[in-house]
Parts: C-alpha cells; sequence; structure tokens
C-alpha cells in the first residue's frame, strides 16, 4: 500500500499484492493419464530423503492439450507400468487416481507457493526440464528452506 493513501474499505486501490513464489528441481516419479485418451494428466514429483528414499512430494498438472499429448510419448521410454493408486479424489468420490510408474531419471523444474510438512499444495506450476540435473541431486531440504 502506498504509505500516503487513505484506508478505502472493500477497494484496492493503490495496493499491491505480492506472493511468495518458490521453485523446486523434482524427479518426475510416476504420471496419471489424462481424461482423453493417450494423453497425460499430471506427473507425480518426488525428492529424494536423506536414506537416500524417493519421497512423493505432491504434482504438477495444467499441461496445454498438445503437451498432455506429447507428455506420453515423451514418458514412453521411462515406464515401468508398475501402477498404483493414490486413494479416492478428493473432488470425485466415484474416481480412483491411479498413477503408473516411471524409472526416476527425469528432473523438472516446478514453481509453487505453498507447502504443509513435505507436500507440495496449492497449484504447482510445471516451468521447464531439468535435463542438466541428476535426479539423485533433487532433494527434500529444498521444501525446507
Amino acid at each position: 500500500k502506498e504509505a500516503a493513501a487513505p484506508y478505502a474499505p472493500g477497494e484496492r486501490t493503490a495496493m499491491l499484492k505480492i506472493k511468495r513464489v518458490r521453485t523446486a528441481d523434482c524427479v518426475v516419479a510416476a504420471f496419471r493419464f489424462g481424461k482423453e485418451e493417450g494423453t497425460v494428466g499430471s506427473l507425480i514429483l518426488g525428492l529424494y530423503d536423506e536414506d537416500e528414499r524417493l519421497r512423493e512430494v505432491g504434482h504438477v498438472s495444467g499441461f496445454k492439450a498438445r503437451e498432455k499429448r506429447e507428455l506420453l510419448g515423451r514418458l514412453e521410454s521411462y515406464r515401468t507400468y508398475e501402477q498404483g493408486s493414490g486413494g479416492p479424489s478428493r473432488w470425485k468420490s466415484d474416481e480412483e487416481l491411479v498413477w503408473e510408474g516411471l524409472r526416476p531419471a527425469l528432473v523438472v523444474e516446478i514453481a509453487f507457493d505453498h507447502i504443509t510438512g513435505h507436500r507440495i499444495r496449492h497449484g504447482a506450476r510445471f516451468l521447464r526440464w531439468r535435463e542438466d540435473k541428476e535426479p539423485r541431486e533433487c532433494r527434500l531440504g529444498q521444501l525446507r528452506t
């Protein structure tokens, strides 16, 4: 808020909202299929802990339709075909969140605003692929700072 601006109830004139945005480099541990056949809906993300275990920390979605189709091809050679379920969807109780595993070889950079514990919450956004980064460099400690 501008220091000299008067208070105006219900208005945001002379004010600027600034959100803290953080980034992290994460391993792509799995994916969920999209609603349309042959597409990817979201990437399941992981980080390595102190015991060298890959721990799930969240997911990223929001890809454009073209990207969703292209992602399946990019992930193909990393697929393990292991499948699991993340339990029921919070929004649709009749829908299960089935995922398919990937070899932990791909790294992405994401942006996020909020974490709870060691879980990324509320709208993580894909920024870019990190082909210059080894998966084992993606540590849980990124979420603590």
